[in-house]
């Protein structure tokens, strides 16, 4: 299949794309490079043999979006661009709900128009805000807690009012937990701009001496040793979920949504300790109090992906952060401006 990947530079995005190209598609990227680096993209080649097309293009230029469209034929469409922070969400909101909301409508303006009708899209835990109860399934109600949150899924009830208003399009909904690792090669993973928001980045971070500590959030929830639980999974193994996901839309089965997760809890204390295993080194960390909404023990049901897509995660926290090790110690700085 030819495919259109918006986003394909970003953390999620670039690793998918080395699976695609793995799996024989062809592939055309779309990124405007606000939270990437175009050297992500001589690393895809490096890794896969092979060059993906690439245009510099924002979703929010209607008409360059417009030219990508009419230069290629696509069969389907994995839509990952997007702003992500869910801090800056709070203190940016006009910014996250203009770009994430009127870049998806220009991209589904001209699917429609060009009659490209699979798509995947890039949805986020975050959609479930704070639970009732574990495991998540894909039917609990959604209360986002933040401005991100909104925009993905307010973006979920715009595919799913077009999937009830033209019957032709195929949807899948991936509804991601916590995505960490990175590519075992090493030559692609997580690099931030600014101090990361999430866990295994900061990890890293400290561990190269980027960073002089780490801070965890609350050490006096409920759990095994009072630290918050979490569901993280392998980006590579996310990254095939996108590729089941391509093979569900080829069955004609209008909207879908999964959940991609493990499963599986691991407390940060727990992750941080496989850190130190997979690279030898001690992380110094000093407690902080509970940041507002966080809960104490969050991660998925899977099953309905595994029974649906033929799709599980196959690779443990120690695979995780063995391979964030190696992607940081080889690249201490993040990948390389060009």
């Amino acid at each position: 299949m030819q495919l259109l990947i918006t986003g394909g530079l970003g953390y999620i995005g670039s690793h998918t794309v080395v699976e695609l190209l793995n799996n024989n598609h062809e592939v055309v990227i779309v990124d405007n490079l606000i939270n990437s680096k175009i050297t992500v993209l001589d690393r895809l080649q490096k890794i896969t043999g092979k060059k993906p097309v690439f245009y510099q293009i924002d979703l929010l230029d209607k008409t360059k979006l417009d030219e990508v469209f009419v230069k290629h034929q696509y069969d389907g469409v994995i839509h990952f661009a997007g702003l992500k922070a869910v801090g800056e969400s709070v203190q940016k909101p006009l910014a996250y709900y203009h770009n994430n909301l009127t870049g998806t409508l220009h991209l589904l303006q001209a699917m429609q128009k060009y009659s490209v009708k699979n798509l995947v899209f890039s949805s986020s835990a975050c959609v479930y805000g704070l639970p009732a109860s574990v495991p998540i399934t894909e039917n609990f109600s959604l209360h986002p807690e933040n401005p991100y949150g909104q925009t993905k899924a307010m973006i979920e009830q715009i595919l799913q009012d077009l999937a009830v208003s033209n019957k032709s399009f195929n949807i899948a909904i991936l509804r991601y937990f916590n995505p960490i690792g990175a590519h075992t090669s090493g030559l692609i993973g997580e690099d931030p701009q600014g101090i990361p928001n999430n866990l295994a980045p900061f990890v890293a971070q400290v561990a190269v001496g980027r960073l002089a500590k780490l801070s965890i959030f609350g050490n006096d929830y409920e759990t095994v040793d009072g630290t918050a639980i979490r569901d993280y999974i392998h980006v590579v193994d996310l990254a095939i979920g996108h590729i089941k996901a391509l093979e569900k839309l080829n069955q004609n089965p209008g909207l879908v949504v999964y959940n991609l997760g493990t499963g599986k809890g691991i407390s940060v204390l727990e992750m941080v300790k496989s850190f130190e295993k997979a690279s030898g080194l001690t992380i110094p960390y000093v407690f902080a109090p509970r940041r507002p909404g966080d809960v104490p023990v969050n991660y998925a049901e899977c099953s309905k992906a595994e029974k649906e897509l033929n799709w599980k995660a196959t690779k443990s926290i120690d695979d995780m952060c063995a391979d964030i090790w190696r992607w940081q110690s080889q690249n201490p700085n993040g990948y390389p401006d060009k």
